[in-house]
C-alpha cells in the first residue's frame, strides 16, 4: 500500500536546538540532485524584495518566506512534526505506537513541492514554497518533478495499491501508470439528501483513513475493494458513507468518503 498525502500549507518549525537539514540522510536519494536545485532557487528567490509574489503568497506571511533564505542552516524536525494543519492534525502521525509508525514509514509518502517526496520520518526545516509555483531557474514544479517522481514511485505502484489523497497541484507532479491500482480518495458532504465536495472536511477526513489505514490490524488493503471495506469500519463513527466507484477505462477509481 502506497498513501499519497499533499503537505500542509503550513509547518511547524523547529525547535532552534534541532540538527539542520542534512539532504543525504532524506529518503528517496534518487532525488537528491533535483532537491538540491529546487532548493538553491528557493533560498535566492526568497531573498529578493518580490519573493512574496513570485512564490504566490501573500505580504502577511513575508516572515515565512524570509526564512526560506536559511533553510540550509535551518533547525529540522521529522516531517510528521513540522507538517501540521487538519489533514495532519487528524492523522495524528507523530502519535502513533512504535508498530503503527513502522507501518506509516513504509506506506505513507508526502508529495512535496521542495523535496519531491518524504516518509514522515525524513528530517526537514519548515519551508514556503507551494507545488503550483514556477520557480525561477526551475520553472514550474510539477512538471520538474515529474519524471524524477516517476522514476521513484512507478515501480513501486505496479506492485501496491495507491491510495491518493494528494490535491490537484500535487497530483500534477506524478501520475500511476495505467493500470497501477489506483484510487482517488475524494471527500462529499450529504445535507437534506444532496451532495458536494467540501474542503475543510476533505483535508480532516483524509487524516482520519489514514490514520485508520496505518493503525488498523490485519493485513494492508491490496486493491480497491479491499481499500473500501478498510474504510467501511469508520462509517457510524467520522462517516456517513463509503461508496466505490465503477472500474474506469483508464486512470483511478474513486472512493467517496461522505460526511454529514
Amino acid at each position: 500500500m502506497l498513501v499519497l498525502l499533499p503537505p500542509s500549507e503550513g509547518k511547524t518549525p523547529a525547535p532552534p536546538a534541532a540538527p539542520p537539514l542534512d539532504l543525504a540522510a532524506l529518503s528517496h536519494p534518487g532525488l537528491t540532485p533535483v532537491r538540491e536545485k529546487v532548493l538553491d532557487a528557493l533560498v535566492a528567490v526568497s531573498a529578493r524584495p518580490d519573493a512574496c509574489d513570485v512564490l504566490g503568497v501573500s505580504r502577511g506571511l513575508a516572515d515565512e518566506v524570509a526564512r526560506n533564505v536559511v533553510l540550509r542552516s535551518a533547525p529540522a524536525a521529522r516531517a510528521s512534526r513540522v507538517y501540521t494543519g487538519v489533514l495532519y492534525g487528524a492523522a495524528g502521525l507523530d502519535t502513533l505506537t512504535p508498530a503503527a509508525r513502522t507501518r506509516a514509514v513504509a506506506s505513507v509518502r508526502v508529495v512535496s513541492a521542495l523535496w519531491g517526496v518524504l516518509t514522515v520520518d525524513d528530517v526537514v526545516p519548515a519551508y514556503r514554497l507551494s507545488m503550483g509555483t514556477d520557480l525561477p531557474g526551475i520553472g514550474p514544479l510539477a512538471a520538474a518533478w515529474r519524471g524524477p517522481l516517476g522514476v521513484e514511485l512507478s515501480q513501486r505502484a505496479e506492485d501496491e495499491l495507491v491510495v491518493d489523497c494528494r490535491s490537484a497541484a500535487y497530483r500534477a507532479a506524478w501520475t500511476p501508470p495505467a493500470g497501477a491500482r489506483w484510487v482517488d480518495v475524494r471527500v462529499l458532504r450529504e445535507v437534506d439528501g444532496r451532495r458536494s465536495v467540501v474542503s475543510h472536511h476533505a483535508k480532516h477526513t483524509r487524516g482520519v483513513l489514514t490514520r485508520h489505514l496505518v493503525t488498523r490490524r490485519g493485513r494492508e488493503p491490496r486493491d480497491a475493494d479491499e481499500l473500501a471495506h478498510a474504510a467501511s469500519a469508520l462509517v457510524g463513527d467520522a462517516l456517513h458513507a463509503v461508496e466505490l466507484g465503477p472500474e474506469p477505462r483508464r486512470g483511478a477509481r474513486t472512493l467517496s468518503l461522505v460526511v454529514v
